[in-house]
């Protein structure tokens, strides 16, 4: 069994109306996929819990939903694989004590920031303390400012210590640099990953997505952690979230 936390969003893509994203809900689409146990911890203002919860709660996975008084936002449009995004609103962060409503039987949890802010390093330790996280590094270098979506490496080096596999987008592993995870992904969007663990580079191919490809990177982080609380080694499990993330957004 494995938990996934993080932030919901409203997420506004090329001037449609919003839509439900974050983390949580896109793994749980890959959960139900799979048809694999596990938990969603999430948090939204409580305004927005009545056009979110639904969403969510429809994909069948386990749920907690905390108390938020902000929910994070978005605006976004693709260029081709290309994404530009402004940051319209700022999320809460998770404080240890919030860390504390993932089930203490889990050893396995996805930590899915939207931002730099959700997720300080002593709620990471909280989260970490007898796991194994899974990072998605968006909460290392996205900047936690209103307006056009910044980056860059002026990141908390003290989150890493908590972290057991830190996965990667291609432009956040160029900011981001050498960093003392064991285990890392680095996704190349349609030309699939590469899985560095155990010393060994491992490139793991993918096909073409001919859809929006939001949430692809936490369906993918949700599966990959799915088949490593299995057994399975990192670069079978990367094999088996790509696959998952192809039926996923087909």
């Amino acid at each position: 069994m494995i938990a996934v936390i993080g932030n919901l969003s409203l997420d506004r893509i090329a001037g449609a109306p919003p839509r439900i994203g974050g983390g949580p809900y896109h793994a749980a689409r890959a959960l139900r996929l799979l048809a694999a146990r596990g938990e969603i911890v999430a948090r939204c203002a409580d305004a927005d819990r009545r056009f979110l919860l639904p969403r969510l709660a429809r994909l069948g996975i386990p749920l907690q939903v905390l108390h938020g008084s902000h929910t994070t936002a978005f605006s976004f449009e693709y260029d081709g694989e290309t994404r530009v995004m402004s940051v319209d609103a700022i999320g809460d962060a998770w404080t240890p004590h919030d860390a504390r409503a993932v089930d203490r039987r889990v050893r396995w949890v996805h930590v899915a920031p939207l931002l730099r802010s959700d997720f300080p390093a002593e709620t990471l330790a909280e989260l970490g303390r007898g796991r194994r996280l899974l990072l998605d590094a968006q909460g290392l270098v996205r900047r936690p400012e209103v307006g056009p979506l910044h980056l860059d490496a002026d990141f908390d080096s003290e989150l890493l210590r908590h972290v057991s596999i830190l996965k990667l987008a291609e432009e956040e592993a160029a900011i981001v640099g050498e960093v003392d995870v064991a285990e890392r992904i680095v996704s190349l969007g349609s030309h699939g990953s590469i899985v560095y663990a155990d010393g060994r580079e491992t490139r793991v191919p993918a096909r073409p997505l001919a859809r929006d490809p939001t949430g692809a990177g936490d369906a993918f982080a949700a599966a990959y952690l799915v088949s490593r609380a299995a057994g399975h080694s990192p670069a079978a499990a990367a094999r088996r979230a790509t696959s998952v993330v192809g039926a996923s957004l087909r």
